[in-house]
């Protein structure tokens, strides 16, 4: 087959993934192989493709990729996540933009819309992996709403809550103005920003003094209920049983001592909210203060707060500001740096609020999940990140599981006419619990009223290993007992609490065994401002357009080659734009090779045997070391040893070594094993580059109907021989120097000469010398070479005699400037180390650097004058 000048992209990309699908090679089902499991972190259902998910599931696909090749049985479960908070914006958005509110809805209506809206753009994402390469079993797709991963959820939830281990209760929570809902503590971003600390006056009730107190956040004085000093502050001690006047609202509350009170931080006095704030909601439970919470749901003041109702928090912030200092209650404003915290899904100010939500006691289930990562049972790459996870799971908090929306799984809890309530998942076994719990034998579910709230998004997605094959629906079935453990998941840090942590504490509950072996723990991609890439900066570019131009291949090869495990990944067009000229590299080798006539008559030379034996110990070497860096999931250096391995050695030494002389055939043994080892080449590069590999492969000879190289045999590490890699490499500096002569002295490569050597050498390897140097001999010498430019690889020295090549007297003039410019640069190193002080207070190992240059200029004196001499 001709083989095109140039490879397509475009052309074959979409050809070779229809025929992958349609051949079923990613589909799997339980058989007597080894399995090898990975499951897809879920993207968010509402998403598209951005550069993380690129780098992340281009991980996984080589990972599945390579498995496949290897003989396992790999499974690689795709699907996407309901992600409540962020799909419920979504519909709400696109809801008022047509007019209508989600308040005018009834829950039913607003999630016939929510539905909708899936259907339409949940599956956009899927498709865009599949234009990367993504080898995942498509037939599997899972959604966390599907019925059997519902199920699984409610499940959970039921038999959490029958172990005591969930409750209900008021409690201060993370409220979400924007998406109003409760958010757990990881939820929360906190940012640095530049606020302003105002400093108020209380007046002291029936007096004209007053105190001062700092605060951030004026607009919560409305819901002040006490002021708080340390006892043993002596500024204070004359205002022990009195009250202060709350600025504006002119309402009396107590100053209460307390020691939690910091006498040396601020003004030593300090106002309590004990609604609006985790700290002062502890001083108001210990004092029995009052609670007033002055917020609506959406961030706007309520009759509570008295002045400013219905006005934003923010616009409030502004306004009372402006009205404190009009009073004469303003005592100064200053700039202040504070961290704030921040939704992570909608960006907004969170607000802390009392609130009644449901909670998971999590100290006693992240014991197992703590042990396993500590004692590496189960092993995060890179380990680093073992600190982190410590520390999260020994400081863990009971977690809101709560969220006050329509769109996700809801609370399986009914309440009762008369109070109280029941938990359970089927609406039979509700009423069976309702009559027992009421002594009402003629309640029915029309008396009952179902909890609003639904539940975290990430308390169906740390079910994901298990849910994924029915594996608390079904437990005995045959999914679950094949691929469960799962082998590698590969995620990102920032979701290392959230996911992975839940996720092991979910394993070890439910199934009693960890649910994962390895976590690959990917960087964050950045761009060159080391900015985190996101829409709202405009810094991300569209990896589908990176694709249409680059070529699958070249950006999954650009991503991974700049991504070691755990490090960001500063991003650069020069990424993706490698990994295509690498790919072009690869069918101008393959173009080559396939153009060369063969000649099955002719005998092997001596300089391909010797080639293909070196090459072929050297990609036994390389396997070995590549089978080893994916152990260590050293993913990022296995591709480079594999790129070098291609570039460096393939192409610049091996097939120039075989290469025939311009216009003859090459020989059909070195030809047949050339073209072994560019299959073993291909096979190598295949989980990283699937698509370029696929199409060389099927022009390497004629292949049959549902032949695949991503279905061939990995190719593994045989002997190898170390000594003939050194002495390949050893003649390699030979050439280099050959090299270096002819471009100094002007010699065009047609002119052959000779070279003799004063030393040792292998003599398997002087055929290779002979063919690259262009030599009609080599000969050894015991003596120095009259007329020849000579250098030194190791300790064998080497001559090349020039003849009529050379022009003595320019070369005399050349070596006697490089004698000059050498003298000159070890009169300045001797000038450093005559130094008494440099010597003794520079550090040990500069100093050794100098002595090194004097001894390497010296030794290079002694040549440059030799060399001299000789022509002379």
């Amino acid at each position: 087959m001709e083989i095109p000048a140039k490879y397509n992209p475009s052309e074959t990309e979409d050809k070779w993934y229809k025929y992958w699908m349609d051949k079923g090679f990613f589909r799997s089902v339980p058989d007597e192989r080894e399995p090898y499991t990975v499951v897809i972190p879920p993207p968010n259902v509402t998403g598209v493709l951005h550069m993380g998910h690129m780098l992340n599931n281009t991980i996984q696909d080589v990972l599945v990729r390579r498995a496949r090749m290897m003989g396992k049985n790999a499974c690689w479960v795709p699907g996407t996540d309901h992600a409540s908070i962020a799909t419920e914006a979504k519909v709400v958005a696109k809801l008022r933009a047509e007019g209508i509110e989600k308040s005018s809805l009834t829950r039913e209506a607003f999630l016939e819309h929510a539905w909708e809206w899936k259907e339409k753009h949940g599956g956009i994402i899927l498709e865009q992996l599949k234009k990367l390469g993504a080898s995942c079993d498509w037939d599997r797709t899972r959604f966390t709403m599907d019925p059997k991963l519902s199920e699984s959820v409610l499940k959970v939830f039921v038999d959490l809550y029958n172990k005591g281990l969930i409750y209900r209760g008021v409690r201060m929570v993370n409220w979400d103005p924007s998406a109003q809902t409760a958010l757990s503590d990881e939820e929360v971003i906190y940012k640095e920003v530049q606020s302003k600390l105002y400093y108020l006056r209380y007046f002291i009730e029936g007096d004209d003094s007053y105190i001062v107190v700092a605060t951030t956040r004026p607009e919560t004085i409305l819901g002040d209920t006490a002021v708080c000093v340390n006892p043993n502050d002596p500024r204070f001690s004359h205002l022990k049983g009195k009250k202060v006047i709350v600025p504006l609202v002119n309402r009396a509350i107590p100053i209460i001592e307390d020691e939690y009170v910091d006498i040396e931080f601020g003004t030593g006095a300090l106002k309590v909210t004990p609604a609006h704030d985790v700290n002062d909601y502890m001083l108001g439970e210990k004092f029995n203060l009052e609670v007033i919470d002055i917020f609506n749901d959406n961030g706007t003041i309520n009759e509570k707060g008295v002045l400013y109702v219905g006005q934003d928090r923010f616009d409030v912030r502004k306004q009372i500001a402006t009205d404190l200092e009009a009073a004469g209650l303003m005592e100064k404003v200053e700039d202040y740096t504070n961290k704030v915290g921040y939704s992570e899904r909608t960006d907004a100010v969170i607000e802390p609020k009392l609130s009644m939500q449901w909670f998971l006691k999590m100290e006693q289930l992240a014991k197992p999940a703590l042990d396993a990562v500590m004692n590496d049972e189960i092993v995060l790459h890179p380990a680093k990140f073992k600190n982190t996870y410590r520390h999260w799971m020994e400081n863990v908090k009971d977690w809101c599981v709560s969220r006050q929306l329509w769109w996700g799984h809801r609370i399986p809890a009914y309440y009762l006419p008369q109070g109280g309530y029941v938990v359970a998942e089927t609406e039979a076994e509700v009423l069976e619990l309702a009559k027992a719990k009421s002594g009402n034998a003629n309640l029915t579910m029309a008396d009952l009223r179902q909890d609003e709230d639904v539940l975290d998004t990430w308390f169906s997605s740390w079910l994901w290993p298990i849910s994924v094959f029915d594996g608390l629906t079904d437990p005995e079935n045959a999914d679950i007992k094949y691929y469960y453990p799962t082998n590698d998941l590969v995620t990102a840090p920032e979701i290392l609490f959230f996911w992975v942590a839940r996720m092991i504490i979910a394993g070890y509950e439910w199934e009693g065994k960890m649910p994962f072996k390895n976590v690959y723990l990917t960087g964050i991609v950045r761009d060159k401002l080391g900015r985190k890439m996101s829409k709202s900066l405009g810094n991300s570019p569209d990896p589908l357009d990176l694709i249409a131009k680059y070529g699958a291949d070249g950006v999954r090869l650009g991503m991974l080659l700049s991504s070691p495990a755990g490090n960001d990944l500063p991003y650069d067009d020069s990424m993706p734009e490698q990994g295509r000229n690498f790919g072009n590299k690869i069918w101008n080798a393959f173009r080559l090779v396939q153009g060369w006539n063969v000649d099955a008559n002719i005998a092997q030379p001596e300089s391909a045997k010797v080639t293909v034996e070196w090459f072929n110990s050297l990609l036994s070497r390389s396997i070995k070391e590549i089978d080893e860096q994916f152990a260590n999931f050293r993913i990022s250096e296995a591709l480079m040893q594999v790129y070098k391995l291609f570039w460096d050695e393939f192409s610049a030494w091996y097939l120039e070594l075989v290469k025939p002389a311009y216009g003859s055939p090459i020989d059909a043994k070195t030809y047949k094993a050339t073209l072994e080892i560019f299959d073993k080449m291909l096979k190598l590069l295949h989980p990283f580059m699937p698509f370029i590999t696929e199409e060389i492969w099927h022009y390497f000879t004629e292949r049959k109907d549902g032949e695949s190289i991503m279905m061939a045999q990995m190719p593994t590490a045989g002997e190898y021989n170390e000594q003939l890699i050194a002495d390949v490499e050893f003649a390699k500096e030979v050439i280099a120097n050959l090299r270096t002569i002819r471009k100094d002295k002007n010699i065009p490569q047609k002119d052959s000469l000779e070279l003799f050597y004063n030393g040792e050498m292998n003599p398997a390897v002087i055929s290779l010398i002979v063919k690259l140097g262009n030599l009609t001999e080599v000969k050894v010498t015991d003596v120095k070479v009259d007329g020849a430019s000579s250098f030194l690889v190791k300790t064998t020295e080497f001559f090349v005699p020039l003849g009529d090549k050379l022009d003595v007297e320019e070369e005399l003039k050349k070596l006697s400037a490089e004698l000059e410019y050498t003298k000159g640069f070890l009169n300045s190193v001797m000038k450093k180390l005559s130094n008494e002080k440099f010597v003794n207070s520079a550090p040990e190992a500069v100093v050794n650097g100098e002595r090194k240059k004097q001894a390497d200029a010296e030794a290079k004196i002694v040549a440059l004058e030799a060399q001299i001499a000789q022509l002379k």
